[in-house]
């Protein structure tokens, strides 16, 4: 069985799903450490989830950085195999892997030089959760360069067609995550109890493993990775082109947890219990969310082929057989998130006075699903086109409108639930904006494949 998808000929749905299913799969497998990891938080107590929640902002904050590498890589690879140029899809995909080191480099020890002061933003109201926060961004943040370096080869083997390799190298970091979770929070045989820094330890271990399987995949790979050797320099224009490509979506990311981090600020006010409802329920929440991302990311690659090979009505039919297939998934998990709230929530918190802000949480969220869907698949589309100047400016000016939004709900008696309608409300009109602008800039493409 071959293992990479052919983009640019045949159906297009199964292509589509060929490549889609393994990186939807993937995004599930991620989703699984993160609720894996909440879920033995959760039964240390609402305050390890907030020490969690705090420094777990900052690894977020460290993908939108790693994007400049992922995206830029992940585009130009493509555009460059859509056109023929397997050399420059090679230099490409070398300088990705290179910047993501040097990026990781610089990240990791910005989170330990300022790690106090970085914490300390969030205002969290007691000594404990605030040492236990530090200790898990030292350990986390410090350690990056193994998610980043498994962010930037999931890009380029996706860029190539082949996204089983991803999905079973984080299978298998999952199943490493699974078993030394238990094991470094709460000191089984003749491990410590480790809490919350268990937590941390586990999740980088897995990402270690996960990036020791993808390189053993990508020494096997014929079409880009076999050709490429991390020592060699790549040209500088090629890095000013990735990061042109990549900068845009890495500010739309950066931004956007900058604007949590600054909610999670506001709603601490409602104390630290408020701060683990928010984080336990945006995990939960990834179940849509990282699976839709998934989803944009197959669209990427297949859209960026064909703008490469200048098949401009296969992109049309992909994306609207794509949208098609997404609005299943945002439906089913309004469903979900609506109405099996509570028995949900409850797997990861077990304290009665915090269930119902839970439940409260994940019901409001859970309307916007389907428009944040519809977004998430888009802007893969969008950057598969090269337009993530275009993405980043939508995203930028609606997601910056959930501050004044929450300020303004959080004010009237809807309280601490205005902040979770101020999230719901941006991502729906985040959805029909960026359905919108993507229908017309398709409605500018030549009809046909130009000679």
């Amino acid at each position: 069985m071959r293992k990479t998808v052919d983009l640019l000929n045949g159906n297009i749905v199964k292509s589509l799903t060929e490549l889609a299913v393994p990186i939807m799969a993937t995004s599930m497998v991620q989703m699984a450490y993160n609720l894996t990891d909440m879920a033995w938080i959760g039964r240390i107590g609402s305050a390890a989830v907030t020490s969690v929640g705090a420094a777990g902002m900052y690894t977020w904050l460290s993908q939108g950085v790693v994007m400049l590498a992922r995206m830029g890589g992940q585009v130009k690879v493509a555009h460059s195999l859509g056109e023929g140029k397997k050399k420059k899809a090679v230099q490409y995909g070398r300088g990705a892997i290179q910047l993501a080191i040097v990026l990781a480099v610089i990240y990791g020890i910005i989170m330990n030089l300022f790690t106090p002061q970085l914490i300390g933003f969030f205002g969290l109201q007691t000594d404990k959760i605030v040492g236990d926060a530090v200790i898990y961004l030292r350990i986390a943040g410090g350690l990056i360069i193994f998610a980043y370096l498994n962010q930037t080869l999931t890009g380029l083997f996706t860029a190539i067609g082949n996204s089983r390799a991803p999905f079973t190298a984080n299978c298998v970091g999952l199943l490493c995550n699974m078993v030394m979770d238990p094991i470094l929070i709460f000191g089984i045989g003749p491990f410590p109890r480790m809490e919350a820094a268990g937590a941390a330890a586990a999740t980088v271990m897995a990402q270690a493993v996960v990036t020791f399987v993808m390189f053993l995949m990508a020494k096997k790979d014929q079409i880009l990775f076999n050709k490429i050797k991390l020592w060699e320099k790549t040209p500088f224009p090629y890095f000013v082109t990735m990061i042109k490509i990549g900068l845009p979506t890495s500010v739309q990311d950066m931004l956007y947890c900058t604007i949590s981090m600054l909610l999670t600020r506001m709603v601490a006010s409602w104390g630290d219990t408020a701060v683990a409802v928010q984080r336990v329920g945006g995990q939960i929440e990834s179940i849509s969310w990282m699976t839709a991302e998934g989803f944009g990311t197959a669209l990427n690659a297949f859209v960026g082929q064909n703008f490469g090979g200048k098949k401009y009505d296969r992109i049309r039919k992909g994306y609207f057989t794509a949208a098609g297939l997404i609005a299943v998934w945002g439906l089913f998990t309004t469903g979900l998130l609506v109405f099996l709230s509570e028995p949900i929530f409850r797997i990861f918190i077990h304290e009665p006075d915090v269930i119902p802000h839970g439940v409260s949480y994940l019901k409001i969220i859970g309307y916007g699903q389907l428009f944040m869907c519809v977004e998430l698949m888009t802007v893969g589309a969008l950057a598969g086109l090269g337009k993530t100047f275009i993405c980043s400016a939508i995203s930028i000016t609606l997601t910056s409108s959930r501050i004044p939004l929450a300020l303004l709900f959080g004010a009237t008696a809807l309280g601490l639930n205005g902040i979770w309608w101020a999230l719901t409300t941006s991502s729906i009109l985040k959805g029909i904006t960026f359905f919108l602008t993507f229908v017309f800039i398709l409605s500018r493409l030549p009809d046909k494949k130009t000679e």
